[in-house]
C-alpha cells in the first residue's frame, strides 16, 4: 500500500519509481541499477566466473572478428556503427580495432542510459584509439530510436550486445525490434546478442553468485532511491532472490522484504508499506533458442542473415536485415 499527495513527477526515474512502488505487485526497472556504483558492480559481475555471458560473447567476437567486420563494411560510402548499451566497450573494442586498422570509413556512436558509462568509454577510446571518430550520446533506447531514422545517408549497423534484449518480455521485445526495423534501410544491419537456453542451474548461478555481487547490484537501486529521491530504504532488510523457468526461458530477480516495514520517499511525497516477504520485481533476463529468435524476427519485420555462437553454444549473436 502506498500513499501520496499531489507532486510533480518531472523525471522518468521519479515517475517509474512512483508507479512501480504504488503497484501490486511492486516493481522497479533494472535500468535504474546503473549509476556510478552500479556501473562498477556490473563490471564486477561481468568478471565473475559464474557470469558466462560476457566470456561467451567475447569469444564469439574474438573468434569471428574479421568475418563480422567484413559483414559490416561498406566500401563505397562507409558506415555508422551505432551501439545501444555499450557499457565499458570491452567486447566492442575487438571490432573497433579491426575496423580502424583495415581502412573502414566509419563513425562509432555509443548510446547508453548511464552518463558515467558514456564518459568513461569516450575517455578510454580517445586514449586507446585516438584516430577513432566517436559521437557518444546519453539516452534510453526507446528515446533514441526515432533519431536513428536520421542516419539515412549511408549504411548503418545497429549493435546491441550483452543480451540486453533479454530485459524485455516478448511483446516489448517485438515492439523494440519493430522500431529498430523502422529505423533501418534495406542495406542496414542489426547485430544483436541473445543468451541461449541451457542447464537451468547454470542460469541460476549466473544471477545468484555466492559472493553476493549480483545481490548488491540489485539492491543498488534502493541506495539510488535513497540518495536521489530522499528515500529511507534499509537495503540489508531485503533479500535478493532469483528464479528461472526453463519452460519459458525466463529468469526473474526480486528483492524480498525480510520484515514488515514502512518506507518514505521524500521527493515523491510517498509512503510505501511492505508486508514481511513482500517482493519488488527488479529484472527479467530472457533466454532464447533459434525458434524463438526466428519468431521474434518475423513478428518484427526482420530476417536472420547469419549467426555466430561460442564453443559451448551458450550464447549467440544474430545479424538481421529488414524484410
Amino acid at each position: 500500500m502506498a500513499t501520496t499527495t499531489a507532486i510533480i513527477l518531472n523525471t522518468t526515474f521519479k515517475k517509474e519509481v512512483f508507479e512501480g512502488l504504488s503497484a501490486f505487485p511492486k516493481n522497479i526497472s533494472s535500468k535504474y541499477f546503473y549509476d556510478q556504483k552500479g556501473d562498477k558492480l556490473f563490471q564486477d559481475i561481468m568478471a565473475m566466473p559464474e557470469y558466462y555471458l560476457t566470456g561467451c560473447e567475447f569469444q564469439i567476437l574474438s573468434s569471428n572478428t574479421e568475418t563480422i567486420g567484413e559483414l559490416f563494411r561498406d566500401r563505397e560510402n562507409g558506415l555508422d556503427l551505432i551501439e545501444l548499451g555499450p557499457g565499458d566497450g570491452k567486447k566492442t573494442k575487438l571490432l573497433l580495432k579491426y575496423m580502424a586498422e583495415n581502412n573502414f570509413n566509419f563513425v562509432y556512436k555509443p548510446i547508453d542510459i548511464s552518463e558515467n558509462a558514456v564518459e568513461l568509454l569516450s575517455k578510454n577510446l580517445s586514449e586507446e584509439m585516438p584516430s577513432l571518430k566517436v559521437d557518444a550520446e546519453v539516452g534510453e533506447y526507446f528515446e533514441v530510436l526515432e533519431r536513428l531514422k536520421g542516419f539515412n545517408k549511408r549504411k548503418k549497423v545497429i549493435m546491441v550486445l550483452g543480451s540486453n534484449i533479454g530485459n524485455l518480455k516478448h511483446p516489448k521485445a517485438i515492439e523494440f525490434l519493430s522500431k529498430l526495423k523502422d529505423a533501418m534501410l534495406p542495406d542496414d544491419l542489426l547485430f544483436m546478442g541473445f543468451d541461449q537456453k541451457k542447464n537451468p542451474q547454470t542460469v541460476i548461478d549466473a544471477y545468484n553468485d555466492e559472493a553476493g555481487i549480483t545481490a548488491a547490484f540489485n539492491k543498488n537501486v534502493l541506495t539510488r532511491i535513497n540518495r536521489e529521491l530522499g528515500g529511507n530504504f534499509e537495503a540489508d532488510k531485503f533479500k535478493h532472490w532469483e528464479m528461472y523457468n526453463p519452460e519459458t526461458g525466463t529468469a526473474k530477480s526480486f528483492l524480498v522484504a525480510t520484515e514488515a516495514m514502512q518506507v518514505t520517499i521524500e521527493k515523491l511525497q510517498l509512503t510505501v508499506n511492505f508486508d514481511k516477504w513482500e517482493t519488488i520485481h527488479t529484472e527479467i533476463s530472457q533466454k532464447y533458442d533459434d525458434k524463438t529468435v526466428q519468431w521474434l524476427a518475423e513478428k518484427s519485420g526482420l530476417e536472420i542473415e547469419t549467426s555466430f555462437t561460442d564453443e559451448k553454444e551458450y550464447y549467440k549473436n544474430y545479424a538481421f536485415r529488414k524484410l
